[in-house]
């Protein structure tokens, strides 16, 4: 009987540690993206690139490091082609510091793109819909209550080797805080320039759609805002995390 009891203490104490390790997480991320906001008006920001304020407009974070660029943007420059034919929409890529001129590199000459640096709040607060490489971004933009889709695509051998670890079944962390999808997620396989596609054009084209994911968005901002919202999002978090279910493919 002791030894059950001690056993269950010491789960207990696992739990509550490996819960406050991501409540503590959580608070860096509040803290650190805590004052995102846009710096300019929509009429402002596209008065000064140049975009066309009868048009939507689709943000595009690609990634930073460029090991990511290298395997995103080509699957992003084709996925909008294939959303300019659809629609005749606008393009801002917000790019990391000193990757621009990089960035610049390759998109179909039919397209309306700008590159931008340092304005990344203000393309997701004033897009219409955002494509967004997982991580830190995906929090700043529902932030902004910006409309997104999550991608990422790793090498092959390395979604192979971390497959066995993955034991949550979402990987942007707007889902893993609320708990359950809130933004369509297209991660390895699934990051194919016509889902990408397909699920951008969905928010531009259902206004539905868009104000669901607006709400859920703002559970989101709820989560990571008031005191002890971050111990509820770090035992929601933490409840994935130990759920078998690895999904990296």
């Amino acid at each position: 009987m002791k030894a059950r009891d001690h056993n269950k203490s010491g789960k207990a104490e696992e739990t509550e540690g490996s819960s406050a390790k991501i409540q503590g997480f959580l608070g860096i991320i509040a803290l650190t993206v805590g004052n995102v906001a846009a710096t300019q008006t929509r009429e402002a920001f596209f008065a000064a690139h140049g975009l066309d304020p009868a048009k939507k407009l689709v943000t595009i974070l690609p990634g930073s490091r460029n090991s990511e660029l290298a395997r995103h943007l080509p699957l992003l420059r084709e996925a909008c082609a294939r959303i300019h034919a659809e629609m005749p929409v606008q393009f801002v890529v917000a790019a990391a510091p000193g990757r621009a001129e990089f960035v610049k590199q390759g998109w179909p000459s039919q397209l309306n793109v700008r590159v931008i640096e340092g304005q990344t709040y203000d393309a997701l607060a004033h897009a219409d819909a955002s494509i967004v490489s997982s991580g830190t971004a995906t929090v700043e933009a529902a932030l902004l209550d910006g409309p997104m889709i999550v991608v990422y695509r790793v090498t092959s051998l390395t979604a192979l080797l971390a497959k066995p670890l993955v034991r949550t079944k979402f990987f942007s962390m707007v889902n893993l805080i609320a708990g359950r999808e809130v933004v369509p997620e297209l991660i390895q396989k699934d990051f194919t320039p016509e889902k990408v596609a397909s699920e951008t054009l969905r928010l531009l084209r259902d206004s539905l759609v868009t104000a669901a994911m607006r709400r859920e968005l703002a559970e989101v901002r709820r989560k990571l805002g008031p005191p002890g919202a971050a111990q509820r999002a770090a035992d929601a978090i933490y409840a994935l995390l130990t759920t078998p279910s690895g999904n990296a493919s």
